[in-house]
Formats: structure tokens, C-alpha cells, sequence
């Protein structure tokens, strides 16, 4: 039967470096949700191919510092040398989200089976990338990542420490990739980006956030759930909002009076 292994630093970086997906939970047992537990241990026995580990931070300070952790639970999704996913604390419905997300990691790294005869094909010039997780965005990226983007955004303004944030998250990352190239989900951590919490007036989060073409068409607070969001996400894919007018140019040399 496959199990959780515990591992020292030395046999963390051994997994690092490996070319296998790893799930890594770093805690000490503290805060640690029953429901979660559960959920890792029937993941471990269902995905063999995924290898989860489990390691204690306070008992090792260099991987605390490594990964940002302090001693509150946090799962961690590693492949081919880069982070894939991270949850604080996390929740037993993070569990079947994270494995999907580690799978799709897979599959897109894989290399594609070499042809019998093969075709050399023209190069695709302006390929687009269609996205299929939330976005995050600050107070310096907000304009370019948000208000210029070619389709509408919802925006989610959240915090580490809100409860209710963390209820919405694994349903905005399924619903991102549910409706990958229509919209695009954004996280605005209102802790790291003061600004934008500000100019928007947001009093409590959650608060969501839907903008197209320049335009705010719904704000919010409070926490929803899926089905209201995929309502809202399929009333702002087909909502009618043009664009807005540009703004006369003042004329090089005015007339004189």
C-alpha cells in the first residue's frame, strides 16, 4: 500500500531533483485539518505516480526559509524543477485540485511520440496562450494584466488569513480552467497591494470583481458559490459592453481668441 513519506532535507532535494511529480506537505502537525489528512492519504493510494512526502519546517529552518514557510501547514506541488501549486493551510477539496493540476503539469511536459515520417510545418506566428489558472496581479501590473486585457476578467480580492478567500480558491482554479481563452481570473492580495484595495473601495473579502472592455459591470463582497460563479462567469462571456470613447486630443495649435 503506498504511504506519506517523511523525509530529511537531504532526501527533499533528492526528490527535487528527480523527474517525478512530487506533492510535498510542510508542517508539523499544527493546524493541520482533519478533512485534509483524509483526503492526502486516500490521494496517495489512488495516484501512484505522484510522490507524495511530507516534511516538518521547524525541524529543518534552511527548508522553512527555502519554501516561505512558517509552521502553519502548506501542500506544495513540485515537477522538473519548478513550483506548480502551492495551498496554505489547506483544505480537503485542495487535495483532488492540486492532483489535477500536478496531472496537466505531466502531460504538457511530456514529449509528443516522434512521427514515422516527419512534416516540417510552417512556424505560427502570434500563437496565443490560453490560460488555465488565475492570474495574480499587483498594484504595478493591475492596468496592463486587467483593464488591457482582450477578455473579461473577474477579479478576486483576497488574503491569506481570510477564511471565506480560501473557500473560493479551488473553485476559482477549476472554474479558470473550465473557461480557459473566454476570461481570465485575477487574485489581488489586498495585503500586498494596499492600492488597489483603496481605489476600489473594497471593505471586506472576499470581493469579486468583474470588469470587460475597461468597464466594472458587477462588485461585490462575499463569498459565492460554484454554480453562482459559473453563473456569473457565462452572463459576463455573452453581456454586450463597448468600448469606451477615447478622449478628444487638444488641437497642436489652438486658435486664437
Amino acid at each position: 500500500m503506498a504511504e506519506v513519506i517523511t523525509v530529511t532535507e537531504k532526501e527533499l532535494d533528492k526528490l527535487l531533483l528527480g523527474d517525478k511529480p512530487v506533492m510535498i506537505l510542510l508542517t508539523n502537525g499544527e493546524g493541520l485539518r482533519g478533512e485534509f489528512s483524509t483526503a492526502f492519504k486516500k490521494a496517495v493510494e489512488d495516484h501512484p505516480t505522484i510522490v507524495f512526502a511530507r516534511i516538518d519546517p521547524t525541524a529543518y529552518p534552511s527548508v522553512a526559509q527555502r519554501f516561505e514557510v512558517s509552521s502553519k501547514p502548506v501542500l506544495i506541488g513540485w515537477y522538473c524543477g519548478d513550483e506548480i501549486l502551492r495551498r496554505s493551510r489547506p483544505w480537503g477539496s485542495d487535495v483532488p485540485l492540486a492532483v489535477e493540476q500536478m496531472q496537466s503539469a505531466v502531460k504538457e511536459r511530456q514529449p509528443a511520440p516522434a512521427a514515422q515520417q516527419p512534416v516540417k510545418e510552417p512556424p505560427v506566428e502570434n500563437k496565443m496562450i490560453v490560460e488555465s489558472a488565475p492570474v495574480k496581479v499587483t498594484d504595478a501590473t493591475f492596468e496592463q494584466e486587467v483593464l488591457l486585457h482582450d477578455k473579461p476578467v473577474l477579479v478576486d480580492f483576497w488574503a491569506e488569513w481570510c477564511g471565506p478567500c480560501r473557500m473560493v480558491a479551488p473553485t476559482l482554479d477549476k472554474l479558470a480552467k473550465e473557461f480557459a481563452g473566454q476570461i481570465r481570473i485575477a487574485k489581488v492580495n489586498v495585503d500586498e497591494n494596499p492600492g488597489l484595495s483603496q481605489y476600489f473601495k473594497v471593505m471586506s473579502i472576499p470581493t469579486i470583481m468583474l470588469i470587460k472592455n475597461r468597464t466594472i459591470v458587477f462588485q461585490q463582497p462575499g463569498a459565492l458559490p460554484e454554480a453562482g460563479f459559473r453563473d456569473l462567469i457565462n452572463q459576463l462571456i455573452k453581456l454586450e459592453v463597448p468600448p469606451p470613447k477615447a478622449e478628444p486630443q487638444p488641437a497642436a495649435n489652438p486658435p486664437l481668441a
